[in-house]
């Protein structure tokens, strides 16, 4: 086999190269994942590396899952290397972050959907659940959020007495609730439904409505309003 380094090759070719030159969006994952991992092993340049991790692992959600013992069978693939990808993903997480922080004050909603494009960011990559209450105000725009739980939601978990404690201080004239299901499978579970007549019944007792409870998933999100879990 006719190994060359990417050093040796056309300079318009090299992934760090066509990155500076056309921008970042011109390389395909493998040329950035290269880029990233600097150098490839022995007998094999970064991007042959980075093309392996891809096919190992199938799409970045799963690079990003895997642990240092996962990336084993990948020769080449150290502990140096699995930092340096690490780092990246989480980066681009805070990048994503730093977004959603920026377009969060007085955000209003006028469907599901921007529920879901909103808060998406802020459920992006998280491998354990998480559960979100959204304060409202009369135009229906949001002014704060707060964390009701983490970890796998069951009723225990979630207390509707704090919850609308909570609203009740800051004068919201409406709540939205929102979790993340990691597994990818955004169907509800029957702690889910419980859960969400519960605050519901909650709701309408201390004169605060419950617009929707929205479960995301990457890429997907259901609405439970829009479901009919939420009718009497």
């Amino acid at each position: 086999m006719d190994y060359r380094g990417i050093s040796k090759w056309p300079e318009d070719e090299r992934p760090r190269e066509r990155l500076l030159r056309y921008g970042a969006g011109s390389l395909s994952t493998a040329h950035l994942l290269a880029i990233i991992l600097r150098i490839g092993g022995r007998d094999k340049s970064a991007i042959q590396l980075a093309r392996e991790v891809l096919h190992n692992f199938h799409n970045l959600k799963e690079i990003d899952d895997a642990s240092l013992a996962e990336f084993s069978d990948i020769k080449g693939m150290g502990s140096a290397k699995v930092s340096q990808l690490k780092a990246a993903f989480e980066l681009g997480k805070r990048l994503m972050q730093d977004s959603d922080d920026r377009t969060k004050k007085n955000r209003s909603f006028a469907s599901s959907r921007d529920v879901y494009e909103y808060y998406g960011p802020v459920f992006f990559g998280l491998k354990k659940e998480k559960f979100l209450c959204a304060l409202l105000d009369i135009k229906n725009s949001v002014f704060k959020d707060m964390v009701v739980s983490e970890g796998t939601l069951t009723s225990s978990l979630v207390h509707p007495r704090e919850v609308f404690r909570y609203a009740i201080k800051e004068a919201a004239a409406s709540v939205l609730f929102i979790h993340n299901h990691p597994s990818g499978d955004t169907s509800p579970s029957k702690d889910d439904i419980t859960i969400t007549k519960r605050l519901v019944e909650t709701g309408r007792i201390v004169g605060i409505n419950v617009l929707d409870h929205i479960i995301i998933s990457d890429g997907r999100y259901i609405s439970l309003m829009e479901k009919g879990y939420m009718k009497e």
